[in-house]
């Protein structure tokens, strides 16, 4: 009998058989999906203010730690009313945009037959999208086949007032004035939260004011976060419709304070 540890708890060939283990070859092996992101983005930032919402994201896609791409677009827009936010993996977000396209199309064609007078192209504003990814995320999250995502949906409910809401991985989903995935949700809300505490002070906050907030945020994301660029697109929803202004470079940059830090490289005293 062979006693050797690579045997250890298979059958006896001389009762059983041969052991067939052609079904453990990579062609017909058994299914695994994404265990971890490679090529991620990283925060996305969003405010309500009295007329609608502006959110941000940087352009750029790591590989693990190297900056390799440096043009992707994170802000996906939905219709006349909605601004789909996505941090993450980059190769989920592809999946995810050609869904979102999907959608839209199947929408638009649903709405024109049912609706032929009117002359909205999409009936889903972003509360309705907001659920319906929630359940997408939630039912891949159940197949143990998790989009590797936090989402940010940016727009305007049924009845025209700024929604803003996430759902990550998990298909868990959260609502707030302010919110930020990555490293936003350390470094970003903070600021954003001084700014706005909650629902009530959405009313006292101006387009304009809100706009600089979050490149006041995305200044500080720079200096901070690793896989962050200094270039990054912004996006405001309001009933006039969507506009996302791309390649914004940051501005205002200032790195005295590095002088100052100790601990790392050649600065340890």
């Amino acid at each position: 009998m062979d006693h050797t540890p690579q045997a250890w708890g298979r059958p006896r060939d001389d009762v059983y058989g041969p052991y067939d283990a052609s079904y453990l070859q990579p062609s017909t092996g058994p299914m695994q999906h994404t265990q971890s992101p490679i090529v991620t983005g990283t925060s996305v930032i969003a405010v309500k203010f009295r007329e609608g919402v502006v959110i941000a994201a940087d352009n750029l896609a790591s590989y693990g730690s190297l900056a390799r791409f440096r043009d992707v677009q994170r802000l996906l827009p939905f219709g006349d009313t909605s601004i789909v936010g996505i941090g993450g993996d980059v190769s989920d977000m592809q999946y995810l945009s050609r869904f979102l396209t999907a959608l839209e199309i199947r929408e638009t064609q649903s709405h024109q037959h049912h609706h032929p007078n009117l002359k909205d192209a999409v009936n889903l504003n972003a509360s309705n999208l907001h659920t319906y990814l929630s359940k997408v995320f939630y039912k891949r999250r159940s197949d143990f086949n998790p989009l590797w995502n936090q989402v940010l949906v940016a727009g305007l409910d049924s009845d025209d007032k700024p929604f803003l809401s996430s759902v990550d991985l998990l298909g868990t989903t959260f609502s707030a004035p302010t919110l930020a995935t990555g490293f936003g949700a350390h470094l970003a809300q903070p600021i954003l939260r001084r700014l706005i505490e909650d629902d009530a002070d959405v009313e006292k906050i101006s387009k304009e004011t809100a706009m600089e907030a979050v490149r006041k945020c995305m200044n500080v994301l720079f200096y901070r976060d690793a896989r962050s660029l200094d270039r990054y697109s912004l996006g405001v929803v309001t009933k006039d419709g969507v506009e996302i202004i791309h390649d914004q470079k940051l501005e205002g940059q200032n790195w005295e304070f590095a002088e100052g830090i100790r601990g790392y490289g050649s600065q340890v005293n």
